[in-house]
């Protein structure tokens, strides 16, 4: 059944199933579940904040050594993260693997396919995606009333700040994912998303790919008005680094001062906290616009 994407803020149906307990994940592959799993390996925090969100932590029983939200997360069993043992996936005796396309290698998937592993594949290019994607673990988990409850919050949370943006002027910002080589988000990520929902326009939206490498004479033509950097404790870019910046003078938000950071863990991370970085983005692009206390977005917002 091909796919139907549903709107950010209508909360129609995403049709991810094929029938109640068969889905296909986002490489196309189809997933049977006899019944909902009741050990869970979640190979990206993005997932494994998903799957607490929903109610379903206590059926989560391994995890990567990045997934450090919620605290709980913390306490459960390690795997490896780009390049997980397979013995040590098997020796959790799971009957669902949830994973990023991006780092799984088809290999492995293989094996775990020859070992009768349920692998369920999530890639987001979108906030529909995530959106989606909570909908989708909540039917697979008989979670449905809890994920459609968070998805409503997060649509909510996306129509406040739509209405607190309209009619104001968009602001220019490059969003530093990397500095050497510069690598920033483009068309096809769901952060680009995020900084124009948040009343931003980013300076990489005429790039061909999702992560491009930029330039500096794209940067210096493109003059962004906000260098925004993500920070935190496993990636981020360092105060060093983002300090560096600050000798590109011609740059309006080196001349402003506007060198911003957010947290990593909040931007970088498909999942349920992605509407507070919503939030945050709005209050860094568009401080004038909250009626709330301070700038809430110029520290790392944990």
């Amino acid at each position: 059944m091909k796919r139907r994407q549903q709107g950010i803020l209508t909360g129609m149906p995403f049709m991810a199933h094929v029938s109640s307990r068969s889905f296909i994940d986002d490489m196309g592959r189809r997933v049977y579940l006899a019944k909902a799993p009741s050990r869970i390996v979640s190979l990206a925090p993005s997932v494994t904040e998903m799957l607490f969100a929903i109610g379903a932590g206590a059926q989560v029983v391994g995890v990567t050594q990045f997934c450090d939200y919620p605290p709980e997360a913390t306490q459960k069993a390690k795997v490896g993260y780009a390049n997980p043992n397979l013995e040590s996936l098997v020796a959790l005796q799971p009957d669902l693997i949830v994973a990023p396309q991006e780092f799984l290698k088809p290999d492995l998937i293989g094996k775990l396919d020859q070992l009768k592993v349920p692998v369920f594949i999530l890639s987001a290019k979108s906030v529909e995606d995530v959106l989606a994607h909570i909908q989708t673990l909540g039917r697979m988990l008989d979670r449905s009333t809890e994920a459609t409850a968070l998805g409503m919050d997060l649509r909510q949370q996306m129509a406040r700040i739509k209405t607190r943006t309209q009619g104001v002027t968009p602001v220019r910002v490059l969003y530093v994912l990397n500095s050497a080589p510069l690598i920033t988000v483009g068309p096809g990520s769901f952060i680009d998303q995020l900084i124009a929902l948040a009343g931003g326009i980013n300076v990489a939206a005429k790039s061909a790919t999702a992560y491009p490498r930029l330039s500096m004479e794209v940067v210096l033509q493109e003059n962004p008005e906000i260098l925004l950097f993500p920070v935190g404790k496993a990636e981020g870019i360092s105060e060093s680094e983002q300090q560096a910046w600050r000798k590109w003078t011609t740059l309006t938000a080196v001349k402003q001062n506007n060198l911003r950071q957010i947290s990593a863990d909040l931007i970088n991370r498909p999942g349920p906290r992605i509407g507070q970085a919503l939030e945050l983005l709005a209050d860094l692009f568009h401080p004038s616009s909250n009626a709330g206390p301070g700038n809430a977005g110029s520290s790392e917002g944990r």
